[in-house]
């Protein structure tokens, strides 16, 4: 269930917030706020993947 909702909330991040990646954003120069939303898609998206690999408790 953990995994369902990770995976549904990966889905809404990717509507809703911007994608540097694409923007081709260099994050040596990137504000805080985009630093915090690089990092909130990270931690989303290693729980939606959830394959036991990586240093997050379960």
């Amino acid at each position: 269930m953990r995994q369902a909702f990770f995976r549904v909330l990966a889905r809404l991040n990717r509507w809703l917030l911007p994608s540097y990646s694409k923007k081709q954003l260099d994050l040596s120069k990137a504000s805080r706020w985009q630093m915090a939303i690089i990092g909130w898609r990270y931690y989303v998206t290693l729980r939606a993947l959830d394959q036991g690999v990586g240093t997050y408790p379960k």
